[in-house]
């Protein structure tokens, strides 16, 4: 068994890596789509195209409009001489956002009375829209409260400490590179397998596996070995350049890492097995593996929260492997937790993975059929 295991895996490598294109494919490609999604998916908004339309022009307006520049979140792109000339900037996406402080502002703040500003966002983006409300209604709140303390004594009150855990500074980034590695090891070792037995069929190779006494066991082992390799050295590849090019602390242990990514490759590459079984040619492999990736990345909890989703395609996601590999993996590199916190999904991986490999073994049939 170990001789015939040991053949399949050479002839897979020397395949794999017989194209010179394909060696780019395999380490450089994950290394570019890591720096353009790592770059590219982040909630966090900075330089907030903002137009100013001050009707008092008082020291308080000036003072509460230079909490908005200093914060980072917001560049001053016009101040706009009425509200018309507003609203033609937001229309045309010149400005996202808008501020208006109305005749009166610092004479009102000062009696005590409610001071009357106006923020307005450009709702087209929602989720945008709503990080940008955040951000002012923060601002403006600050302010406010600081605006109170100077009119009256202080007193005894709540002083409220907030502390973020994991990840002090909110970084977007920290929560999505993590989850990126795992969609890039997903699309790698996906494409990979899932062509590996229907190439066998197109190029004609298969007829000499056949006459062979390697059981479909052995020839899936066979077959998933140098892959799991090549998800290895990505996974490695990838993990250095995000702790080192991102910043991504990486708080767990290395060895919890590499045992639910073996689990993790073990439910990959069966299921591109099974994919490759299934096919009869390699564009039909091709546009199955799409047909399970996109859903599978959907459906992970990685853009979405599982919890805000139908109850139905919340049961339907305990049957994706992404969605526990995701929790083993920003738990790993952000919280710092072990198997005593992470066994829940590292049996669900394993109990996927063992039952899809069964699955893709039980498919495969020395037949031609």
């Amino acid at each position: 068994m170990y001789e015939r295991v040991k053949s399949m895996f050479i002839k897979e490598f020397i395949q794999i890596f017989r194209d010179p294109r394909m060696k780019g494919v395999v380490f450089l490609m994950p290394i570019i789509q890591l720096l353009v999604f790592g770059y590219a998916v982040t909630t966090d908004v900075r330089r907030v195209p903002l137009v100013v339309h001050d009707l008092d022009r008082s020291a308080a307006s000036r003072e509460l409009l230079g909490r908005f520049v200093h914060s980072g979140y917001f560049e001053v792109r016009e101040f706009a001489a009425g509200e018309e000339r507003v609203r033609e900037l937001m229309d045309r996406g010149v400005a996202t956002a808008a501020l208006c402080f109305a005749k009166g502002f610092e004479k009102d703040l000062l009696a005590g009375r409610p001071a009357q500003a106006q923020f307005i966002v450009d709702g087209s983006d929602s989720n945008t829209a709503g990080i940008v409300l955040g951000y002012g209604s923060a601002i403006a709140a600050r302010f406010s409260n600081d605006a109170a303390l100077e009119g009256a004594a202080r007193g005894a009150g709540v002083a409220l400490q907030k502390r973020a855990w994991f990840n002090e500074n909110l970084e977007s980034r920290l929560f999505y590179v993590p989850g990126v590695i795992a969609i890039l090891v997903m699309l790698v070792t996906l494409m990979l397998t899932s062509m590996g037995v229907v190439r066998e069929k197109e190029i004609g190779t298969i007829e000499q596996i056949l006459v062979t006494p390697i059981t479909p066991l052995e020839f899936m082992w066979g077959k998933t070995l140098p892959f799991a390799a090549i998800g290895f050295a990505d996974v490695g590849l990838i993990t250095v350049l995000a702790v080192f090019w991102f910043g991504v602390p990486i708080r767990g242990s290395l060895v919890v890492l590499l045992a639910a990514t073996a689990l993790y490759l073990m439910t990959t590459l069966a299921a591109g097995l099974l994919i490759s079984t299934v096919s009869r040619t390699q564009q039909q492999a091709m546009m199955s593996t799409f047909f399970f990736y996109l859903p599978a990345v959907l459906l992970s909890g990685f853009m979405f929260p599982i919890a805000n989703m139908p109850r139905a395609i919340q049961w339907l996601t305990y049957a994706n492997p992404l969605r526990y590999f995701l929790v083993i993996i920003r738990g790993v590199f952000l919280k710092g937790v072990g198997p005593a916190v992470l066994w829940p999904q590292m049996l669900a991986l394993a109990a996927l993975g063992s039952f899809t490999m069964w699955l893709a073994a039980k498919k495969f049939h020395k037949t031609l059929a």
